[in-house]
């Protein structure tokens, strides 16, 4: 078939209609003039790019129309049907047997632009990270979906601010207040203990802050602060799976295993450490439950009675007390305190509060222009081999 579309003005639709007259258009012709509208709009209305208009009834878009539809074309109502009798034609032609229904090639996949997809919001690079505790790509830094104008606005302080970048949570006040109170207490335990005076020595020696701070903070570990984890994985699996005390210190004396958390060098009970008693007073006035703490206390009573330093430490109550915290705010399933255990967050309150008495120290020693530190030699056995033990040993190799 013909599809044939024309516009008022001129005459040059006239010569397709004479045409069809004569039968030198032989396929079924759908035509259409638009314009139809002009004869409701104000004269000397023009149309199209080309700007154009009747100027004589001829030439409208009506006659032109009726002049298609006498000569034999299907010419629709209107321009909406246009489609329609193409299709109406075309099914004739199907049924005739003179046309073919053609089967659609499979249009190939076009891959998107990258430059558009990525600007509709259909693709993203690749990133090399992932960061979901903070968003400095917009107007205001973001602390896990907090405006930092908020966190201020609302004084959340440092342990609020520890709950959300660590744990992404909201913490409720006393839980924050009690973060602060374990970075306060572990800011600092004196020049004597393995990270201070690592850090100390890094600065006699000359080194920078930082690398001095870091001196200090790889000491931490199972002997140094770093058994605030291992008190809270252990004791928490004391309790969950239902041991007595007596059976919880069975079980360890039976491994081998010091009870994480239980012992201190200097304190005893006949000397307490103000540290963990302050602690604990906090706990017992704000927390809503210190259940653990209660059998980590009885833990305690056995330790002590075989000897007076096996007290709880600090290491031991900041743990523990910190799983009664997750347990009873509220704020924490037990799928996400597992894994906070886990994953060692609660070692990173001793690691954050101790740099602050580290540096303390560091720049105590650089401010007192303190030299390079050498060990007492009279601190020191030296027990080399004699000469007869080295010449047995050649005697062996």
């Amino acid at each position: 078939m013909i599809a044939c579309l024309g516009e008022l003005g001129g005459e040059d639709e006239y010569r397709i209609i004479q045409a069809l007259k004569e039968g030198k258009i032989t396929k079924p012709l759908v035509a259409w003039v638009t314009g139809t509208c002009a004869p409701v709009l104000p004269a000397s209305v023009q149309f199209g790019h080309a700007g154009a208009k009747a100027d004589t009834q001829k030439e409208t878009a009506q006659a032109k129309n009726n002049a298609f539809r006498e000569a034999g074309a299907y010419v629709p109502n209107s321009f909406d049907d246009y489609g329609d009798v193409v299709r109406k034609v075309y099914e004739e032609l199907v049924a005739k047997g003179i046309a073919q229904d053609v089967i659609e090639p499979e249009v190939p996949k076009i891959p998107a632009d990258y430059s558009k997809a990525l600007a509709s919001g259909d693709i993203r690079r690749p990133t090399t990270f992932i960061c979901t505790i903070s968003d400095d790509s917009g107007e205001e830094l973001l602390y896990a979906g907090k405006k930092i104008s908020d966190v201020l606005d609302q004084k959340m302080g440092i342990g609020g601010v520890i709950g959300l970048l660590w744990f992404k949570k909201e913490l409720p006040d006393y839980a924050a207040k009690f973060i602060e109170l374990v970075l306060q207490i572990v800011a600092d335990h004196g020049p004597a203990v393995s990270g201070a005076h690592n850090a100390i020595v890094a600065s006699c020696a000359g080194k920078d802050l930082i690398s001095s701070l870091c001196s200090g903070l790889l000491t931490i570990g199972p002997r140094f602060g770093g058994a605030i984890d291992d008190a809270a994985r252990e004791f928490k699996r004391a309790k969950e799976t239902q041991m007595t005390p007596e059976q919880f210190v069975s079980d360890m004396k039976k491994k081998g295993i010091n009870i994480p958390g239980i012992g201190h060098k200097i304190k005893s009970v006949k000397n307490p450490d103000k540290r963990v008693q302050l602690l604990i007073k906090y706990a017992r006035a704000n927390l809503p439950s210190t259940e653990l703490l209660d059998y980590a206390l009885q833990v305690e009573q056995l330790t002590t009675a075989k000897k007076g330093n096996l007290i709880l430490n600090v290491d031991g109550c900041i743990g523990i007390l910190f799983l009664d915290l997750m347990s009873s705010c509220g704020a924490f399933s037990k799928e996400e305190i597992d894994e906070i255990v886990r994953l060692g967050y609660l070692n990173g309150l001793f690691a954050l509060g101790r740099s602050i008495g580290l540096i303390g120290h560091i720049l105590d020693q650089k401010r007192l222009g303190a030299r390079l530190y050498r060990h007492p030699a009279e601190d020191i056995a030296y027990m080399m081999p004699s000469e007869e033990e080295i010449q047995c040993k050649r005697r062996e190799h």
